[in-house]
């Protein structure tokens, strides 16, 4: 039997994700491609509010990691912010899980 090593890094955004922040979150973000990671989840369980800038630094971040055969995944996400993805029909865009466990549960279905 292979034991294929999900290659999972988990970043935990809280608090207030606005313009103040999300240069940083994205350089988070990609610099987690050096690591080797082929999944990247964000989990924003304590995540109280998110702007659109923040919104702009996922953007981004997904389409680097993509470029480079790295997946960008979010979980846990709050009404709030849930909205500001159905807006802007980022909703469509990432895969979005209703928490961690859900996660790691399609994560190793697909091994």
């Amino acid at each position: 039997m292979m034991n294929q090593e999900l290659k999972v890094k988990v970043i935990k955004l809280s608090g207030i994700v606005n313009t103040t922040n999300s240069q940083e979150l994205r350089e988070n973000i990609t610099n987690l491609l050096e690591s080797g990671a082929k999944t990247v989840l964000v989990d924003c369980q304590d995540v109280t509010f998110m702007d659109s800038s923040a919104l702009g630094a996922l953007v981004l971040a997904f389409k680097t990691l993509r470029a480079a055969d790295t997946k960008l995944v979010l979980c846990s996400i709050n009404e709030q912010v849930r909205i500001l993805f159905e807006l802007t029909g980022m909703d469509k865009v990432f895969e979005i899980f209703p928490n961690q466990d859900k996660f790691n549960e399609v994560a190793l279905s697909k091994n």
